[in-house]
């Protein structure tokens, strides 16, 4: 052989050895995550009455059979379905919530759940999902979804919106985030999202804290997150807590009176929340009532009936003397939740006062 040639046969094998393995073998499969999605029905599981394009009865289609009207969900995810209760979400209770909570941080202990995704009716679909930002002990994705139109809609929105909520559970972007909701392309943390129209398909809206990001694709794009305390680093255990104290919404108008304070009162409310006028204010004398009731020990917290803004302690009202809490920016329903949690902490107004400034 000449000296040309071996060096060219030198040349060649070397290459051959310095050739990289590739990164799977010949046949493999990308692994795809497996998504758990807990049902509890609303307008996503809901069908049109008769001939009517606006008549529906909201939750009486199973996680499986809604399921089985999207295929397109096993391409991106190994899915499975539970249901966890079948109802309209006005009829969503504090004990269904806690059941809820429970589900969720068992299966999220497991390796084998990846994310989990939750169908709900959209009228209380922000409660919820600010309920379980305060108590999921996970970093794994939670992502709640919805529909204004039933599945036999002329142009449903719940396919999109459950397809969209499983590849957002299945984005690693989605971890540590907190709980989320996908609606109409759009992501919205668990804090600051709200329904503001009462059909729309972009009727959940996140007013003064603004989207997370976009989905687009089966792709998000994130833009910002909550710097609030949330799930992984939330102090509340849902795990020993079989019932969530009663927390009761007074609504704030011209010459209200004290009736509805009084009556709260004494149907055993231990927290009510304002939803105050402007800044968290009120009628001189449902303010009279609201002072009564913190002297016999029920919570008092000003919101604003507003949707935005900051509700500021002792404006106006002397909170310190009252011993009144302000709401933050939380509106009047998700101020609710973050007392009735925050009451099974503690009883001091100190303590639940400094809950909302870090929720």
């Amino acid at each position: 052989m000449n000296k040309g040639l071996a060096q060219l046969a030198l040349a060649v094998i070397i290459g051959i050895l310095i050739v990289p393995a590739p990164a799977f073998s010949a046949g493999a499969v990308d692994k795809k995550p497996n998504i758990k999605i807990l049902a509890t029905g609303g307008g996503i599981a809901g069908s049109l009455q008769g001939n009517s394009n606006t008549k529906f009865t909201a939750a009486n289609l199973t996680i499986d059979a809604l399921l089985d009207k999207i295929p397109e969900l096993k391409k991106i995810a190994n899915i499975s379905g539970e249901q966890i209760v079948n109802i309209p979400s006005q009829a969503m209770t504090n004990e269904v919530w806690l059941r809820l909570a429970q589900r969720i941080n068992k299966l999220l202990k497991s390796s084998n759940v990846d994310g989990i995704v939750i169908t709900h009716g959209t009228d209380t679909i922000e409660e919820t999902a600010y309920f379980l930002n305060l108590v999921i002990k996970s970093k794994k994705p939670v992502i709640l979804t919805g529909a204004t139109r039933p599945y036999n809609h002329l142009s449903p929105d719940g396919p999109s919106n459950l397809f969209d909520a499983v590849a957002l559970a299945s984005s690693p972007e989605a971890i540590a985030k907190g709980v989320m909701v996908v609606m109409n392309g759009k992501i919205l943390g668990a804090r600051g999202v709200t329904k503001v129209n009462t059909y729309g398909t972009d009727g959940l809206q996140a007013r003064d804290t603004g989207l997370f990001g976009y989905l687009y694709g089966g792709k998000p794009y994130f833009f910002q997150a909550s710097i609030r305390r949330h799930t992984y680093r939330s102090e509340f255990d849902t795990e020993k807590l079989n019932r969530i104290p009663r927390v009761d919404i007074i609504y704030g108008h011209a010459d209200s009176t004290e009736d509805a304070v009084n009556a709260a009162v004494a149907t055993g409310a231990k927290g009510i929340i304002l939803a105050g006028v402007g800044n968290g204010n009120t009628h001189p004398r449902t303010l009279q009532a609201l002072i009564r009731a913190r002297k016999k020990g029920v919570q008092v917290v000003r919101s604003t009936r507003t949707g935005n803004g900051l509700v500021t302690r002792g404006a106006e009202v002397d909170d310190d003397k009252y011993q009144f809490i302000v709401a933050d920016n939380l509106s009047p329903q998700k101020a609710r939740i973050l007392l009735l949690m925050a009451m099974t902490e503690s009883d001091k107004t100190s303590r639940i006062q400094k809950i909302f400034q870090d929720y």
